[in-house]
């Protein structure tokens, strides 16, 4: 089987990059824009092929696409300011090139990693099912369900992973948190945000077997069997890294960081850490029901809850949280 991962450069792409060179057979073919694959993919050897493709120039994505038995789709634009502004275009309209040039080349199965904001807000006793007749509060989320949408309408085998936070040492968002921690700058709002959350290993896992499995078709919510709020994970993370807990602060003020961070970067052409948008989604406490998940997919758990899992966020280079 060949496997194309998009955004292969990026975190979460690396990440099942390395991981379905470690425990597959399989030949991957990782397309990236401007960065980078890291060196240990670089210099993987005959079954890891490095392709540079546009998402906006279709002509680019034929190379890419060739040849492909399944593509899983990470590629996306973070961390700019008034992601409003692209996000259609870099979410929506990137996708159907996508998809349009698999559909052109006979690709069958298209997997997106996607997440259970698309049905807004959820919880524990009111889980998000796999529905798409729904509204989503920020323009992330709403642009990632129209994705959804298009997916199904067209591929043969299509596949949305609506992935909880995934946590442990090495992901962007968990090493944001604590670099911000340990110079006591982490902050976060009072009210309590319900979050579903699942480590890499356990992640990586799910997402093979996605791939893998001829079988595996629709929505699918990964994550774990905790049930904790952003504050209390925070909390637990800091504990971990020996770090004071966050600050519990205004959210007008967290909101006046974000636009400050937006029009720095408007300004200066620079990546924005934070975004409105961001504190809009961050804010949606949401909530999957993992039972085909556990049942097609990852019937045991390595880490069932981040109290299990917590020393995986203190581990360099890991991802299943053994040395």
């Amino acid at each position: 089987m060949r496997i194309l991962i998009t955004g292969a450069a990026g975190n979460l792409g690396a990440l099942l990059a390395s991981h379905l060179l470690r425990t597959t057979p399989e030949t991957l073919r990782l397309m990236v824009h401007r960065r980078d694959v890291p060196r240990e993919l670089r210099e993987a050897g005959t079954r890891v092929e490095i392709i540079r493709a546009d998402l906006r120039k279709k002509e680019t994505l034929r190379p890419a696409l060739e040849k492909v038995d399944v593509v899983v789709h990470f590629a996306g634009i973070l961390f700019q300011a008034r992601p409003e502004r692209f996000l259609p275009e870099t979410n929506l309209g990137y996708f159907k090139n996508l998809v349009d040039v698999a559909l052109e080349c006979g690709v069958k199965k298209v997997v997106l990693i996607s997440f259970p904001h698309v049905e807004g807000p959820t919880s524990v006793e009111n889980p998000a099912r796999g529905r798409m007749d729904v509204t989503p509060i920020s323009v992330h989320a709403k642009t990632r369900l129209e994705e959804e949408k298009h997916l199904f309408g067209k591929i043969e085998t299509p596949v949305s992973l609506r992935v909880g936070m995934v946590y442990g040492d090495g992901i962007l968002m968990i090493d944001a948190a604590r670099w911000l921690a340990r110079r006591r700058l982490l902050g976060v709002w009072r009210e309590q945000t319900q979050i579903h959350l699942i480590s890499k290993i356990d992640f990586c896992e799910a997402t093979t077997r996605a791939l893998l499995n001829p079988d595996v078709k629709g929505i699918y919510h990964l994550g774990d069997e905790g049930n904790v709020s952003l504050q209390e994970f925070l909390k637990i993370a800091c504990e971990a890294w020996r770090t004071p807990p966050p600050w519990i602060m205004p959210l007008w003020m967290i909101y006046a960081a974000a636009t400050a961070c937006e029009c720095f970067s408007a300004v200066f052409s620079t990546k924005s850490p934070l975004t409105r948008d961001f504190i809009d989604i961050g804010r949606v406490s949401y909530y999957g029901d993992t039972t085909r998940m556990r049942r097609e997919l990852q019937p045991e758990l390595h880490y069932p809850t981040i109290l299990d899992g917590r020393e995986t966020l203190v581990k360099t280079g890991l991802l299943n949280g053994e040395r």
